[in-house]
C-alpha cells in the first residue's frame, strides 16, 4: 500500500537503490551520523552499518536483512549516484536525519532514525518531498487552516485544521493514511494526497483534520510488538472526538476518509465510533495483506523492463514471507520475529479480519471510491466490497478509469515511477466527496 509494504521502526519498504559513489557532504553530528549510515549501506559494507544500530534495530536488521533490503533496492531503482542533501527532524526522542539520495532512476529521501546516543534506531526510504502549488480546484481565501494537536500525552500527534469561512458549524472529515510512516500530506513523490483533499474540500465547505501518522511522529514507539489500531485506528478515533470538541464542527456530521490501509481499515474506525456520519473508502483493500503485497511485487516483475530479473528474484523471499504469516498462531503473539516488516502481534490483529463484511455491518452511509489503473489496490478489491454490499441501503460506489492508486489521472498500465512527478488528486474525485458529504444521511441500514 503506497508503495511501502508496512510501517514501522524499522519501516524498510521501499523503492530502490543501488551501487556506489558514497561521497557525503559535510554536516552537524547527527547529519553525519545519518549519511555514514547510508554510505555504509551504498558501498555495501552491512556488517559496519549493522554495528551503528541500537539493540532492538540489530535484532530486527542483522547484516543479513540489510543486504536483503539494499538488494530490494537495487531491484526498483538501479544504480546508486550519489548523496546531494540532508535535512533533520525531531520526533519524539529521536532525530529523523533525511538524506537525500540520487539513483539511475529515482531521487529518494534515506530517512535515518538516530536516538540520543547516535545509534540508528529505524530506517525508511520515501520519495523525497516537493514543492506543492494549489491545485485549480482549491480557492485561496475560502478557508483557514489551524494547528491542533491530536491525542494528549506523549504520543500527541501534530495536525492541521483546515475550516471553511463562515459561522458553521460544518460537516468535517478525519483523513486516514495508507501504509508507511506518512507525514500529515500524505506526500507520496510528487504528489500531497491528503493536502490536496483538505484544501479541495474546505473550498467546498467541509471541514478537514489531517495529522502526521504516529510511526512518523514516534518511530521509537514500534520496536516492540505493536498492532494495526496502535498504527493506525486508535489516532483517527481520537481525531474524530477532536472534531466534535471543536464549536464550528457540526458533531453530527463528523465522517472518516482512508486511504489505501486507511480504507482497510475505515470499517474497524466504524464499528469503534458507531456515531461517525460515514466513510468514505479510497482504495481499500479486502484482500489478506499479505496477498496484496505479492501482487503488488508481481506486477512490478512483470512492467520493470530490463530490471525485471531482479524484482523476480525478490518474489521467493516475500512468498515465503507470506507463507509465514498465514502459519503464525496466537502462540506467536509475543515473539520478537518480524515478518515482511512487521511483528507477530500485527498479523494475529489482523487475522480473520474482513472488511467488507464488517462494512456490512455498519448503519452509516459509505462511499467507496477505486482508481481503475490502480495496481496496488485493484479492482479485484473492490470486487470484494461489491460482493458484501451490493443491496444494502447507503452505498454508493465511484469508479474512475484514469486513476492510479493516488487518484492521480495517467494512461496506460501503472508504474512506480509516475508518482514522482508534481500532480494533484483529480478534482472528479474532491467534488464527489463533497457532494457525498453534503447529501450523506444517517443510519440508513436498519
Amino acid at each position: 500500500m503506497v508503495r511501502r509494504l508496512r510501517a514501522a521502526t524499522a519501516a524498510l519498504f521501499i523503492l530502490a537503490a543501488g551501487r556506489v559513489s558514497a561521497q557525503v557532504p559535510a554536516a552537524g553530528a547527527q547529519e553525519r551520523g545519518g549519511q555514514a549510515f547510508v554510505a555504509l549501506l551504498a558501498t555495501h559494507d552491512f556488517a559496519g552499518a549493522e554495528g551503528r544500530l541500537d539493540s532492538t534495530m540489530r535484532r530486527l536488521l542483522p547484516a543479513a536483512k540489510l543486504r536483503e533490503v539494499w538488494q530490494s533496492l537495487e531491484a526498483q531503482a538501479g544504480e546508486f549516484r550519489a548523496q546531494r542533501g540532508v535535512t533533520v527532524r525531531h520526533a519524539g526522542a529521536a532525530d529523523v536525519v533525511s538524506v537525500t539520495c540520487e539513483f539511475a532512476r529515482a531521487s529518494l529521501d534515506l530517512q535515518v532514525a538516530l536516538n540520543a546516543a547516535g545509534e540508528v534506531s529505524g530506517f525508511h526510504v520515501a520519495p523525497p518531498t516537493v514543492a506543492w502549488t494549489a491545485p485549480s480546484y482549491v480557492t485561496p481565501g475560502s478557508f483557514r487552516s489551524e494547528e491542533v494537536t491530536v491525542g494528549a500525552g506523549p504520543l500527541a500527534l501534530e495536525g492541521t485544521l483546515t475550516v471553511p469561512n463562515g459561522s458553521g458549524p460544518f460537516p468535517a472529515l478525519v483523513l486516514v493514511h495508507g501504509s508507511g510512516p506518512n507525514d500529515r500530506d500524505e506526500s507520496v513523490g510528487g504528489v500531497k494526497v491528503f493536502r490536496d483533499l483538505a484544501e479541495g474540500l474546505a473550498s467546498r465547505g467541509v471541514a478537514v483534520l489531517r495529522y502526521v501518522k504516529r510511526t512518523r511522529a514516534h518511530p521509537g514507539a514500534f520496536g516492540g510488538n505493536f498492532t494495526v489500531d496502535d498504527e493506525t485506528v486508535d489516532d483517527a478515533l481520537a481525531a474524530a472526538a477532536l472534531l466534535r470538541s471543536r464549536p464550528e464542527i457540526d458533531r453530527a456530521r463528523v465522517f472518516v476518509l482512508g486511504h489505501s490501509l486507511g480504507g482497510m481499515m475505515a470499517p474497524r474506525i466504524g464499528t469503534r465510533d458507531p456515531a461517525l456520519a460515514g466513510l468514505v473508502i479510497l482504495a481499500g483493500t479486502t484482500r489478506p495483506l499479505e496477498e496484496v503485497m505479492l501482487e503488488q511485487l508481481t506486477w512490478l516483475a512483470a512492467h520493470a523492463g530490463a530490471d525485471s530479473a531482479q524484482v523476480i528474484a525478490q518474489l521467493a523471499p516475500l512468498k515465503a514471507g507470506a507463507e509465514r504469516v498465514r502459519a503464525i498462531t496466537p502462540a506467536d503473539s509475543l515473539s520478537s520475529e518480524r515478518v515482511l516488516g512487521a511483528p507477530m502481534s500485527y498479523w494475529l490483529d489482523l487475522r480473520g479480519y474482513r472488511p467488507a463484511e464488517v462494512a456490512r455491518t455498519l448503519r452509516m452511509p459509505l462511499l467507496i471510491l477505486q482508481g481503475e489503473r490502480d495496481y496496488q489496490v485493484t479492482m479485484a478489491d473492490l470486487a470484494g466490497w461489491h460482493a458484501a454490499l451490493d443491496g444494502r441501503p447507503g452505498v454508493t460506489f465511484r469508479t474512475y478509469p484514469s486513476l492510479n492508486h493516488l487518484f492521480v489521472t495517467g494512461e496506460g498500465p501503472s508504474v512506480p515511477a509516475e508518482y514522482a512527478a508534481p500532480n494533484h488528486v483529480s478534482a472528479e474525485v474532491v467534488s464527489d466527496i463533497a457532494d457525498w458529504i453534503r447529501g450523506a444521511r444517517s443510519a440508513p441500514h436498519p
